[in-house]
């Protein structure tokens, strides 16, 4: 038999499968953690299953989502901080989930990398579960891959998968109409949208991350990387209590864009801008990139992540329900006849 000529590995080409083995047993315990009714198997296989009668549904409809972190994984890269960064993963699929009605069940992530510092990429997935956990699914499967030449040293990028169920002919928006009030439940800060201008205005600013932040008793990096607010269990209870008409998550595009996407046609989101205190996050960008309203408006959250769509003889039992969860409520506006989004007052 001849011997091969070079002797090389897959490890010499800059992947080592021995690594990758060692981080899947390092974050078994993690994902177990997440275990939920319906939950058929554990991590290893060549795929994961799950059983939706043995989660409770007669006939189920499925919704899935996917989403990434933007740029927002740029600051935890550079600073090292990727403990929360998992939370920010799940949380853009599974609030986008319940958007329709749906309960998440389960989550799979995908991390690729130039070469895996498993340590690293341990912490990313130790946070991608308890995200899960927060919101009630089970992280059941994944990938990380390994791919020198793709990415720089010591970067790595994310994206998440969710899948979740509704009971038949109980898809969210449904029967919005005129007179509907519009809760805003606020945000946790930046959340995952708008981070490319986030990191210019830092840039133009002359701050690093490890200074400390204009708005907050902390350094901008840590302040930057709060994560995405998971509205998923409240937003649940609300719509099972009953007269929640739609829900809309407040990502790119802001509240201009998103709230159109949740309306009929003839019905328009009259919100007053007066009615919530723009946050201290969101000033200090405001004034350090120059942005008008109708930017800051398109791009951020502006400090309402989630909006809620009541009829208009329930919305102070929502608003109530929905502070006993710990949400901070703001009553916008209400649903009228046009188009789009009409905005009164100012926020800056």
């Amino acid at each position: 038999m001849t011997a091969d000529k070079n002797g090389l590995s897959y490890a010499d080409a800059g992947v080592d499968i021995d690594a990758g083995n060692a981080l899947v047993e390092r974050i078994k315990p993690a994902a177990q953690r997440t275990n939920r009714p319906g939950v058929m198997t554990s991590l290893g296989g060549f795929g994961a299953l799950f059983d939706l009668k043995a989660a409770g549904y007669t006939d189920p409809v499925l919704v899935a989502a996917t989403d990434g972190v933007g740029t927002k994984l740029r600051i935890a890269i550079e600073t090292n901080e990727v403990e929360t960064i998992g939370i920010d993963l799940v949380a853009m699929c599974v609030n986008d989930l319940v958007c329709q009605g749906a309960e998440p069940l389960f989550f799979l992530d995908y991390l690729a990398t130039g070469k895996l510092d498993q340590d690293q990429a341990a912490r990313v997935i130790e946070s991608i579960a308890e995200g899960c956990l927060h919101a009630g699914c089970a992280l059941i499967g994944g990938e990380t891959a390994e791919m020198p030449g793709m990415y720089s040293e010591g970067d790595f990028d994310l994206a998440g998968f969710a899948v979740g169920a509704m009971e038949r002919d109980t898809e969210l928006p449904a029967n919005v109409e005129e007179g509907d009030i519009i809760l805003g439940l606020a945000s946790d800060g930046v959340h995952s949208n708008g981070y490319s201008l986030v990191r210019k205005i830092v840039e133009i600013s002359g701050l690093g991350w490890h200074d400390k932040a204009p708005f907050a008793d902390m350094e901008l990096g840590a302040a930057l990387l709060t994560p995405t607010r998971l509205y998923v269990k409240p937003a649940l209870a609300a719509i099972r209590a009953g007269g929640v008409k739609a829900l809309a998550h407040i990502t790119g595009g802001g509240l201009t864009e998103n709230l159109p996407r949740v309306l009929p046609d003839g019905l328009s989101a009259s919100i007053d801008l007066s009615s919530w205190d723009l946050p201290p996050v969101f000033q200090w960008l405001v004034k350090a990139g120059g942005l008008d309203q109708a930017e800051l408006l398109k791009t951020f959250n502006a400090g309402i992540g989630m909006v809620v769509i009541v009829d208009e003889h329930q919305h102070h039992k929502h608003a109530q329900m929905l502070q006993d969860a710990g949400e901070i409520v703001t009553i916008l506006g209400q649903v009228q006849a046009g188009d789009g989004v009409v905005t009164t007052g100012s926020l800056i």
